[in-house]
């Protein structure tokens, strides 16, 4: 009787202790999964618009180039022998209609979407919720975030509040509204799977995931936090990633929207470096304590870095008071710094720690592509070096010969449709011989824009050719 009774109070104790907190722990299940989200559907569409542009693609566009360009690449003469008179009949451009989204925000007509979507737009339509119609004009575009500001004529309209995406945690409720596929306006509910992303798609990669369901219109629109702020804009998804979507965050993006509106472009603090992140192998080799930081792998001449003292093989791991243990780090925030601003960069050269003062310049280019890629091309597209033994030796080229070896082609450049290919070696310009690069690169200064001038090459043993280019 007494283990009876022993054995009847440790159950009422385990019962007080365990079930106040079952019951906890199932209202808060609860209380997580909204009802519904219909009110606040209701009240953001009205703010959602559906975009639709038309651009002209020259050359009749990928489509027609993959069914009526040359099989025979630069050598076009046998193909147009038997299909040239077929081919002067067909449309050298046509036009190609895309569809996108975007949302209202402000009362007079100023609308966020992605740079993507009016990228080269000849026509761009507004379509409101209530199917009213309106041309947009191009107000700025940011193609290193994919963002774009737009505006249309119009009063009284319905606009979206940004919220703060740092708030948003993963896990939270989201909701995308946009047109997927040019159908009527379609909401999605999911939640924040992830935050930071990179995906690959430029420097300022930062992007929230979502499996909220995103597609092809999508672009553009908003996703909302549950009180109906935009904490992202919908950019992004992954075909194979089982509806994963991305969104660029409303704390990148408020900024970048901010400059469109009252400078129609944006600026971004520059320093003028190319950086990498620190490897063990790094650390050990250069006595690094820690594995922290950025190496400098390269100043670029005459830029800020390079003004102020900053060294090739520097370790940067402060900049203020931010630390610096990535080169995403170090990238969002000197581009959140105002141009013109100095900045303490704390660093470590040589095992010992210093502090160099650097005053920001403005970011040279808005491509996505590095400055530091960019570079390596000269104004025809050519990326060059000298012949050297070993190159000859790789290349069949007498050892005694001097010239300037094309390692490659930039795509869409000047020379890029030419019968140009890597390993060919420039021997002349203009009947100037180039046997360094300083020599082609002061010769290149000293010509005109839009002066058309001969290129010398050998290829191989015996072939001599040559190609004329003119200066961008």
């Amino acid at each position: 009787m007494k283990q009876t009774n022993k054995l009847w109070v440790m159950l009422m104790v385990f019962s007080l202790l365990v079930f106040p907190a079952l019951e906890k722990i199932s209202y808060a299940a609860v209380q997580m999964v909204p009802e519904t989200f219909s009110e606040l559907a209701r009240q953001a569409k009205p703010a959602v618009v559906n975009i639709q542009t038309q651009k002209t693609l020259e050359g009749g566009g990928r489509v027609y180039r993959h069914f009526f360009g040359s099989p025979f690449g630069g050598d076009q003469d046998m193909f147009e022998e038997f299909f040239g008179p077929f081919l002067q009949q067909q449309p050298r451009n046509r036009k190609e209609s895309s569809l996108g989204s975007g949302f209202i925000i402000s009362e007079d007509g100023y609308i966020v979407t992605n740079n993507h979507v009016i990228k080269d737009a000849d026509q761009i339509k507004v379509i409101l919720h209530d199917n009213k119609e309106y041309e947009g004009k191009v107000v700025g575009t940011d193609p290193m975030t994919d963002l774009a500001l737009i505006k249309i004529e119009a009063k009284n309209l319905m606009a979206l509040k940004f919220g703060s995406s740092s708030k948003a945690e993963v896990g939270s409720w989201v909701v995308a509204i946009g047109s997927p596929f040019g159908l009527e306006q379609t909401v999605t509910a999911g939640i924040v799977s992830a935050k930071g992303r990179i995906i690959g798609s430029g420097p300022y990669d930062d992007f929230i995931q979502t499996d909220a369901s995103i597609n092809p219109g999508n672009s553009g629109g908003p996703l909302l936090n549950l009180e109906g702020e935009v904490i992202g804009i919908n950019t992004a998804i992954v075909r194979s990633g089982q509806g994963i979507g991305f969104a660029i965050p409303s704390d990148l993006a408020t900024g970048i929207i901010a400059q469109l509106t009252q400078d129609k472009t944006v600026s971004r603090g520059w320093m003028g470096v190319a950086i990498q992140e620190v490897t063990q192998q790094l650390a050990e080799y250069y006595g690094l304590k820690d594995v922290k930081g950025v190496f400098v792998a390269k100043v670029f001449e005459g830029e800020p870095a390079e003004k102020a003292g900053i060294q090739v093989g520097d370790v940067i791991y402060q900049i203020n008071d931010k630390p610096v243990n990535s080169s995403r780090d170090l990238t969002f925030t000197v581009a959140g710094i105002a141009v013109g601003d100095t900045v303490n960069v704390k660093l470590i050269r040589e095992g010992k720690d210093k502090t160099i003062k650097v005053k920001l310049g403005k970011r040279p280019s808005d491509d996505p592509e590095t400055l530091a890629q960019k570079e390596d091309y000269d104004v025809f597209g050519l990326k060059l070096k000298p012949l050297d033994a070993d190159l000859a030796g790789k290349l069949g080229y007498p050892e005694t010969l001097k010239g300037l070896v094309l390692m490659d082609i930039q795509q869409g450049s000047k020379a890029s449709g030419s019968i140009l290919r890597p390993g060919d070696l420039l021997l002349e310009i203009n009947r100037h011989k180039m046997n360094t690069l300083e020599q082609y690169q002061q010769y290149l200064k000293n010509l005109n824009k839009g002066e058309t001038v001969q290129l010398l090459f050998r290829r191989g043993n015996s072939q001599v050719f040559v190609i004329s280019v003119e200066k961008p």
